[in-house]
């Protein structure tokens, strides 16, 4: 069994994040391996509440340049996680 905290890497933080969040929804980085099952378990065991669903997409990488030299910035995994009513998790 996965570490949780392998799985997800970190609570996101943005505008769409603050959005969403009145509606009990939370964003989270996590490994582009995992699956909805090893998610919904590691946010419960990390964050102690109860999960209702998680939906999870593929962030494709964008084109950069640096200097002369294009680049490419890598793929990578968000998740949207929906809690049960009257589960919260503290932004502090």
């Amino acid at each position: 069994m996965k570490n949780p905290h392998d799985v997800v890497k970190g609570l996101l933080r943005t505008e769409k994040a603050s959005v969403i969040q009145p509606t009990n929804k939370y964003l989270f980085w996590v490994s582009g391996d995992s699956n909805k099952i090893e998610i919904k378990r590691s946010v419960e065991d990390i964050y102690k509440v109860k999960v209702s669903s998680v939906n999870t997409m593929i962030m494709r990488g964008k084109m950069r340049r640096v200097r002369y030299a294009m680049g490419k910035t890598p793929d990578w995994k968000k998740a949207v996680v929906t809690l049960k009513e009257g589960n919260k998790i503290d932004l502090v």
